[in-house]
């Protein structure tokens, strides 16, 4: 059975009288090639843990286990839990898990399941979470080996982009502190069902096993990338003015030690320049505190 055939999803959802749900941002891969892409992409090894987020019917799920030694996929949406039950009763490596990620432990999921191999983390995100799911695996430090999913074109950009362009933002320093990030393929929307208003991408994201900049408080690192890129129009010395209670003065002197000029904005800024500020404000709160 050709999961990924309009056709397919057609009599699956008469079958079992689904409807897709806009409000889980549920669009359907119908693309062989893309599927193949991201499999192999993802680098599975028989001895891996996969884990997938939002598999719908199962079209990822089964080429996944295919390669894996195990899989474990997360679907928030009761009513594709029957119809996954059925599409993926041949492989008996597979576990499916009826919870929103967003409210899971994925950590103890990789615990409780983890191979002799490493951990993938696979998936069709929903675009209108992508952001907050991929920032809940770094922040949660799941142990992963990588991240390769499919997002909206718009957020794979901002996520993949450079210092200096204008898609450089909090989620670009985050995401890159956290992995390397690397551009699999570029997906039409046509490839889709339902066809979905805007082009996708797919990322893998190569979790760090160092960071690449050395930080005497990430808190702080993190605090100064969201006052930073808070108000992207506005100067370094506007912008981190008040962050972490700090004056203007304060600031100023921050930035002077950092060895970077007031007048500059955020989206200009390097991983290490970010460090140097934030590790900066962490020096300058322990010199200043009463």
């Amino acid at each position: 059975m050709k999961l990924y055939a309009p056709s397919t999803i057609n009599e699956i959802k008469e079958k079992h009288g689904f409807q897709l749900s806009k409000s889980l941002g549920q669009n359907f891969l119908t693309d062989k090639n893309t599927i193949d892409r991201i499999i192999e992409a993802s680098q599975i090894g028989k001895g891996d843990l996969v884990v997938e987020i939002g598999p719908g019917i199962g079209v990822l799920t089964a080429e996944a286990a295919r390669y894996a030694g195990r899989v474990v996929a997360v679907e928030i949406d009761r009513n594709l839990i029957p119809i996954l039950e059925e599409t993926l009763k041949d492989y008996d490596n597979v576990t499916i898990i009826n919870q929103d990620v967003l409210k899971t432990d994925i950590t103890e999921i990789v615990n409780e399941n983890r191979q002799k191999g490493g951990v993938r983390i696979i998936g069709n995100l929903p675009y209108y979470i992508t952001t907050p799911i991929i920032m809940k695996l770094l922040e949660d430090q799941v142990p992963a080996d990588s991240i390769t999913v499919m997002m909206q074109k718009e957020v794979a950009d901002r996520i993949k982009a450079e210092p200096g362009s204008r898609t450089y933002g909090a989620i670009s320093a985050a995401v890159q502190y956290y992995c390397q990030v690397n551009q699999v393929a570029s997906v039409p929307k046509e490839v889709f069902f339902p066809r979905p208003k805007v082009d996708s991408a797919v990322l893998r994201l190569d979790v760090r096993k160092e960071r690449p900049v050395e930080l005497v408080d990430e808190s702080m690192f993190f605090l100064c990338v969201r006052a930073g890129f808070g108000q992207r129009r506005k100067t370094l010395l506007n912008s981190l003015t008040g962050a972490a209670g700090l004056s203007r003065d304060a600031v100023r002197e921050i930035l002077s030690t950092a060895g970077i000029q007031p007048s500059r904005r955020a989206e200009t800024l390097s991983l290490q320049e970010l460090a140097s500020i934030a590790n900066k404000m962490t020096e300058y709160k322990l010199n200043h505190q009463e």
